[in-house]
C-alpha cells in the first residue's frame, strides 16, 4: 500500500486477498492429487524458495527510505527508476533531486516501535486494532465449531471437504461484502458494522439458543432440536462471515493509520494478536470441547468492548499515509455522520488546524493595543 495512491489502496489489498482465497480453494485438490502428506508439504514449500529472490528483484520502499532519512539510498533508487523508465534525470520538474542533494549529509533516523509508548493517540489506535484482530480471529473458531457440531457424528474423512469448502466460501463472501461496505461506509464504519454483526450473532447464539433448548424440553412447546440446530447454523454462518471481515479489516486499517517509519512494527503487533486469537482454537480441541461455552462468552464480551473502542479510531479513507509519528498523532477522530450545514465540528482535521503561535507575542505586546483589542481581533 506504500506504492498505491489513496483511492487504490483497498482495491489492491482485496486483490491480494482474492489470490489467497484462490489458493485456499485449490488446496484440497492438491491434497487429493498428492495423496501423501510429505509430498504435499514439499509441494507447498517449493514456491516459497522463490521468495529468496525477493531481495534482489524488488526494490526497497522509497517512501520508507525518505521517511527514515536514508537519502543516499533514496537517491540511488530514484536514479535506478529513471534509468529503467528511460527518463532524463535532468528533466526534474518538481526539483526533487536538488532538494535531495542538500539533505545527503543528514544521518539516517530509524524509529523503533517502542516510540509508540510516548504518543498520545497512536498507541490507543494500535491497541484497539490489536484487540479487534484478536477477537475477530478468536471468535471465528467458536462459530466454526458451532456450525460443525460439538461432537463428531460422522467420520472426519466423509465430511472434511464439505466443511472445508463451506468455511472457504464464507470467507470469500466476506471479502466480497467488504469491498462494498468499505466503499460505502469507509474503514471505521465498515469495521463497526461487521463487529456489531459479530456481537449480535454471538449473543443470540449464546442466549436465544439456550432459551430454545429449555422450551424444547416441554412437549407442548412445539419446538424440537431441529429448530435449535437450524438457528445455530444460521448464527454460526453470520458470525463466521462477520468475524472474518473484522480480522482482515483490522490488519488493513492498521497498515493505513500507522506511520511509515513504524508501519511494519505496528502490523507485526496486530498480526501477532491475530495469531494469538487463532491459538485459542486448538485449546478447545485438546480439552475435548470442555470450556467451550466459557471460551465463547469471553470473546462475546470482547466484541462489546470493541464496538465502543472502534468509535475512537480515525477514518483513513482517501487520506495520505502518515510518514512519521507526528503525522500519525494528527489523525483525529471524525464523526461517523457528516456535519450539517452551518454546524461547527467538535474536532478539527489537519487542514482546519490554525496556527496560534503568535498568541504569546500578542500578549507580551499588549501595552500597545487598544483596550478593546484581544489576541484574535477586536471586541464586538
Amino acid at each position: 500500500i506504500e506504492l498505491c495512491p489513496p483511492g487504490k489502496r483497498f482495491m489492491i489489498t482485496m486483490v491480494a486477498s482474492f489470490v489467497a482465497m484462490a489458493g485456499q480453494f485449490l488446496m484440497p485438490g492438491l491434497a487429493a492429487l498428492c495423496r501423501d502428506w510429505k509430498v504435499l508439504q514439499a509441494l507447498i514449500i517449493c514456491p516459497f524458495l522463490l521468495m529468496l529472490l525477493y531481495w534482489s528483484v524488488f526494490p526497497e520502499s522509497l517512501r520508507w527510505l525518505m521517511a527514515t532519512q536514508q537519502f543516499e539510498a533514496a537517491k540511488k533508487l530514484i536514479l535506478h527508476f529513471t534509468q529503467k523508465n528511460c527518463m532524463n534525470p535532468e528533466s526534474d520538474i518538481k526539483g526533487v533531486m536538488p532538494e535531495l542533494e542538500k539533505e545527503l549529509s543528514r544521518r539516517p533516523k530509524k524509529v523503533c516501535i517502542v516510540k509508540v509508548v510516548g504518543t498520545r493517540n497512536l498507541w490507543k489506535n494500535i491497541v484497539v486494532l490489536c484487540v479487534n484482530s484478536l477477537t475477530g480471529y478468536g471468535i471465528h473458531h467458536c462459530f466454526a465449531r458451532s456450525m460443525m457440531g460439538h461432537e463428531v457424528k460422522v467420520p472426519l474423512l466423509e465430511n472434511f471437504y464439505a466443511d472445508y469448502y463451506t468455511v472457504a466460501s464464507i470467507a470469500l463472501a466476506s471479502c466480497l461484502a467488504m469491498c462494498l461496505v468499505v466503499r460505502l461506509l469507509g474503514r471505521r464504519g465498515g469495521l463497526l458494522l461487521f463487529m456489531i454483526l459479530t456481537a449480535l450473532a454471538s449473543l443470540l447464539q449464546l442466549g436465544l439458543l439456550n432459551l430454545i433448548g429449555k422450551y424444547s424440553q416441554h412437549p407442548d412447546s412445539g419446538m424440537s432440536d431441529s429448530v435449535k440446530d437450524k438457528f445455530s447454523i444460521t448464527f454460526s454462518i453470520v458470525g463466521m462471515f462477520a468475524s472474518h471481515a473484522v480480522g482482515s479489516l483490522s490488519v488493513f486499517f492498521c497498515a493505513e493509520i500507522t506511520p511509515t517509519v513504524i508501519r511494519c512494527g505496528g502490523l507485526g503487533l496486530v498480526l501477532a494478536s491475530a495469531g494469538f486469537g487463532m491459538l485459542t482454537a486448538p485449546i478447545i480441541d485438546l480439552h475435548n470441547q470442555k470450556g467451550y461455552f466459557l471460551h465463547h462468552i469471553i470473546f462475546a464480551c470482547c466484541t462489546l468492548i470493541c464496538i465502543i473502542c472502534i468509535l475512537l479510531l480515525p477514518e483513513s479513507r482517501n487520506q495520505n499515509l502518515p510518514e512519521n509519528i507526528s503525522n500519525g498523532e494528527h489523525y483525529t477522530r471524525q464523526p461517523l455522520l457528516p456535519h450539517k450545514k452551518g454546524e461547527q465540528p467538535l474536532l478539527l482535521t489537519n487542514a482546519e488546524l490554525k496556527d496560534y503561535s503568535g498568541l504569546h507575542d500578542a500578549a507580551t505586546a499588549g501595552d500597545g493595543l487598544p483596550e478593546n483589542a484581544t489576541a484574535n481581533g477586536m471586541k464586538s
